[in-house]
């Protein structure tokens, strides 16, 4: 099984912690010359140091914030001259929990323009080399609440779907071109994201963070949250040679806790 990604480059978005980072150790590891995408300038260049370069990877860091869509756009149309990008991973932080009768338009809005805004600026700043390469991965970092909606994350599965359906969509328009767009859904994975949801939950029933923490990993059938690396290992196989026939699909790395097929 192909599983070698050198000579190939990846831009992996959110990727100086939890699951963006994870994903960028092992794209790294598979021989990828990596892009790091995220805010802050300086952990950025400090994670594109420790990245993998054994096997002669060359490894770049691009800041950007995702809640200034022009400014993204702005940025990749100066990065991406000359250069051509075979795999990217969309991965940006889900926005505040709450019932979705509660939440305002804007958060609808600006969640709308990080998550699906972000990523189809994305997609249009690599396709044309991916076009010319004959190879193209996109894998979008979602969430299992596009099979299942959470409780409690209204705004999130609202644009997560949207997300999906998106996906979808390109993934039956570009199939033809050799480029795959799947998406990879994680369950309750231990990142600063789920210590954030632990944290809300808890000063809002009165439970201790732990004894949430243990009830989310109990709705898994592995009794357990996942880890990031896990989701990378995911992510790693979808953009490898190996995966070249998957396309269009949701895959989920929850330990099974989604109930549905």
């Amino acid at each position: 099984m192909n599983l070698s990604l050198t000579g190939k480059t990846a831009i992996v978005c959110g990727s100086t912690q939890g699951i963006g980072l994870a994903a960028a150790k092992q794209l790294a590891s598979q021989g990828a010359n990596v892009v790091l995408v995220a805010r802050n300038a300086q952990k950025l260049a400090e994670v594109c140091a420790a990245l993998d370069t054994s096997k002669g990877q060359k490894h770049q860091s691009l800041a950007a914030d995702f809640t200034k869509a022009g400014e993204l756009a702005a940025v990749l149309g100066d990065f991406m001259k000359g250069k051509a990008v075979e795999i990217l991973i969309n991965n940006t932080g889900g926005p505040a929990g709450g019932p979705i009768t509660e939440a305002n338009i804007d958060e609808f809005r600006n969640t709308f323009n990080q998550h699906l805004i972000c990523n189809h600026i994305l997609v249009q700043a690599v396709l044309p080399g991916m076009k010319k390469a004959g190879y193209g991965r996109i894998i979008n970092v979602i969430s299992t609440s596009v099979k299942q909606p959470l409780n409690n994350l209204g705004v999130s599965n609202t644009v997560r779907g949207a997300v999906a359906n998106w996906s979808k969509t390109l993934a039956n328009e570009l199939g033809a071109f050799s480029i795959t767009v799947n998406n990879v859904l994680p369950g309750a994975t231990n990142t600063s994201r789920l210590a954030e949801i632990v944290t809300a939950k808890a000063a809002s029933t009165g439970k201790k963070a732990e004894e949430i923490l243990k009830e989310m990993g109990n709705a898994s059938p592995m009794k357990r949250v996942g880890e990031p690396e896990e989701v990378a290992n995911a992510i790693g196989f979808l953009a490898s040679p190996a995966a070249s026939y998957i396309n269009g699909i949701n895959m989920p790395v929850d330990g099974g806790r989604t109930s549905s097929l």
